[in-house]
C-alpha cells in the first residue's frame, strides 16, 4: 500500500541518522530535483526514493512493461484516472545500489510547468514531498556517504569557481575521509594496547629478570612502540593544522578590501573590477558611507571585494564617521588589502593608510595602488620606493606597489594580474610528493576544532605515557578522547547538532 502522507509529519529526524534505514518504516518521498519549477525548461528531473518507489513507478506507467534496473528507458506516464501526463525517460535503481541505499526512481520528463505539476500532483497522492536535503540524509543514514562526503556534496552544489569545484570533488572521493580514518585506526590500535595493559597488567612486557629492569625501562615496556607511534601521529595532525586555512579560504572565498583616503579612486577601481557602475563615484569627499561588496572570480578563487569609506583625520559628519569605523573593521577582517592613495597627494594618502591599516608594517597581504598617475607631469614622477624613508609605513616591494590610472585604465591590467597572483598564492597548497596528502585540506572550522582537540589529547597522552603503569588508565582515556574527536569529523559518533544545520542548507531534491 502506498503512503498517502503529504500532511503526515516526517518520521525522519536527525536522532535516527545513525541507524540503518528500514524500507518498512520510512516514508516514500519525492521531489523535483531540477528544472520546471519557475520557468519552462527542456527537461525536468523528479526523484522518488523509499520502499514504494518501484510500485509507484509501475502505477505511473500503467500496464506497460516494467522498467529494467539501471537502464534508461522511455515510458508514457499516466495519472490515477488514466489520463496521459507525459512521455519521459525513466531510471530505476534497486536497494542498496542507489544513492540513498533505498529503491530509487528518476523521471526525466519535459520541463513545462503543466507537465511537472501534473506528475508531482499524482505522486503527492501516494508519497510525501521530501524535506531539504532528505535524499542526502538517507544516503548518510544508510552508510552511502559519511559526514565529510555529505559536506563535500553540499560544497559541490554551491561551488562558484573552478577551485571550489575541484576541492569539493577531492573531498567527495574520500581523500580527507581516508586520512582521518587512517589516524583513527592507529589510535584504536594504541587504545587496544592500553586496554590490554589495564586488563592483564604489564608483567608480560617487563622481561624475565624484573629485578634487573630499571624504572625507565619498565615504563618503556608498558607502551612499547605505541608511545612513538602516537607521537608521530600528533606530529602529523599538527602539520595538517598548519595549512594557513587554505582549504577554508577556497571554500568560503577570500576577503579583499580597498582602503585609503577619500577621493583616492577606491570606488572607481571597484567599478572597474565589477565591470559595471556598482558604486557611486563623485568628486565630493565622503561619497561612500558604507561597505559595498562584490563577488569576484580571480584565477578560479571566489573573492569578496569590499569598497570602503575614505578615512581622513577630521570630519563632523556622524554618518561618515560610522563609515570610517566600518572601513577599519573591514580592513582587519580582510585576507588581502588594496591600499589606494592619490599620486597627487601622497602625504595625506600615507597618513590615512597609517590610520586604517591594521598593521602598517605588515606587507605580506598588502598591495599599494597609487592612482591618478596620469595627472603627474613626467618630471614629477616620484620614486615611490623612497616613501618608506619619509613616512611611517612599510611600502611593499617585489610586485607589491603599482601606479595606475582608473580614468585612463593605465596600469590596471598589471594591477589585476598581480592581485590575481596574490590570491592564488594565498590558497596555493604547499608542494607534496604525496598527492593524497596534498589534496587533504581542512575545509571547515568544525574539522579544525576536532583535529586540534585530538592533537591536544595526544600531547596529554605523551606526558602521561612516561609516568609508567600507574597512570596507564588515564593515558588510555586521552587516546579514547582523540578517537572520539576524529570520529566526530566523519560522523562515526554522535553529531546530530551538526547534521540539523548541514542538511537545512541543501536544496529540495538532493
Amino acid at each position: 500500500m502506498f503512503h498517502a502522507s503529504r500532511d503526515h509529519p516526517s518520521k525522519y529526524s536527525s536522532t535516527r541518522l545513525h541507524t540503518s534505514i528500514s524500507s518498512e518504516d520510512e516514508d516514500t518521498i519525492f521531489a523535483l530535483s531540477s528544472g520546471g519549477s519557475e520557468s519552462p525548461t527542456a527537461v525536468a528531473v523528479i526523484r522518488v526514493t523509499g520502499s514504494e518507489a518501484h510500485s509507484l513507478l509501475q502505477r505511473l506507467t500503467s500496464k506497460q512493461k516494467p522498467a529494467p534496473t539501471r537502464t534508461a528507458v522511455v515510458r508514457n506516464l499516466y495519472d490515477d484516472s488514466g489520463l496521459p501526463l507525459d512521455q519521459a525517460l525513466v531510471l530505476k535503481f534497486d536497494a542498496p545500489r542507489s544513492f540513498t541505499g533505498e529503491d530509487v526512481v528518476e523521471l526525466h520528463c519535459h520541463g513545462s510547468r503543466a507537465v511537472v505539476q501534473g506528475i508531482l500532483t499524482t505522486l503527492g497522492k501516494h508519497a510525501r514531498v521530501a524535506e531539504r536535503g532528505e535524499f542526502t540524509q538517507r544516503a548518510f543514514a544508510s552508510g552511502k556517504l559519511n559526514l565529510l562526503e555529505v559536506e563535500a556534496l553540499a560544497d559541490l552544489l554551491t561551488a562558484d569557481t573552478q577551485l571550489q569545484r575541484q576541492q569539493a570533488l577531492r573531498q567527495l572521493d574520500g581523500r580527507l575521509s581516508n586520512l582521518y580514518d587512517g589516524w583513527r585506526e592507529k589510535l584504536t590500535k594504541g587504545l587496544a594496547h592500553a586496554e590490554a595493559v589495564i586488563d592483564f597488567g604489564d608483567d608480560e612486557h617487563l622481561g624475565d629478570d624484573d629485578d634487573s629492569m630499571d624504572y625507565d625501562g619498565a615504563q618503556q615496556n608498558v607502551w612499547g612502540a605505541v608511545g612513538e607511534s602516537m607521537s608521530s601521529l600528533a606530529s602529523d595532525m599538527k602539520h595538517h593544522l598548519a595549512d594557513d586555512r587554505r582549504g577554508e579560504l577556497v571554500r568560503t572565498g577570500l576577503k579583499i578590501a580597498i582602503v585609503g583616503p577619500p577621493n583616492a579612486g577606491k570606488s572607481s577601481l571597484f567599478n572597474i573590477l565589477a565591470q559595471r557602475d556598482a558604486a557611486i563615484v563623485s568628486p565630493i569627499e565622503g561619497t561612500t558611507r558604507d561597505v559595498l561588496e562584490l563577488a569576484l572570480d580571480l584565477g578560479g578563487v571566489r573573492c569578496t571585494l569590499s569598497d570602503t569609506a575614505g578615512v581622513r583625520e577630521e570630519t563632523e559628519d556622524i554618518i561618515e564617521k560610522e563609515g570610517m569605523k566600518r572601513a577599519r573593521s573591514t580592513a582587519k577582517q580582510a585576507d588581502i588589502l588594496v591600499a589606494m592613495i592619490d599620486a597627487t597627494d601622497i602625504e595625506n594618502g600615507i597618513a590615512a593608510l597609517v590610520d586604517v591599516l591594521p598593521d602598517p608594517n605588515a606587507t605580506s597581504q598588502l598591495i599599494l595602488a597609487i592612482n591618478k598617475f596620469d595627472l603627474l607631469k613626467s618630471e614629477k614622477n616620484s620614486n615611490f620606493s623612497l616613501l618608506a624613508e619619509e613616512y611611517p609605513i612599510q611600502i611593499p616591494h617585489n610586485n607589491g606597489t603599482f601606479t595606475l590610472s582608473c580614468e585612463t585604465s593605465q596600469g590596471v591590467d598589471d594591477f589585476l594580474d598581480a592581485l590575481t597572483d596574490r590570491v592564488l598564492k594565498r590558497v596555493a597548497t604547499p608542494h607534496s610528493t604525496d598527492e593524497n596528502k596534498e589534496s587533504a585540506m581542512i575545509t571547515r572550522e568544525r574539522h579544525r576544532q576536532h583535529v586540534e582537540a585530538a592533537a591536544t589529547a595526544l600531547d596529554r597522552f605523551s606526558q602521561l605515557s612516561i609516568q609508567g603503569s600507574m597512570v596507564v588508565d588515564i593515558a588510555a582515556e586521552e587516546l579514547r578522547l582523540a578517537v572520539s574527536e576524529l570520529g566526530r569529523i566523519t560522523g562515526a559518533v554522535d553529531v546530530e547538532d551538526v547534521l540539523d544545520v548541514l542538511f537545512a542548507d541543501f536544496c529540495i531534491g538532493k
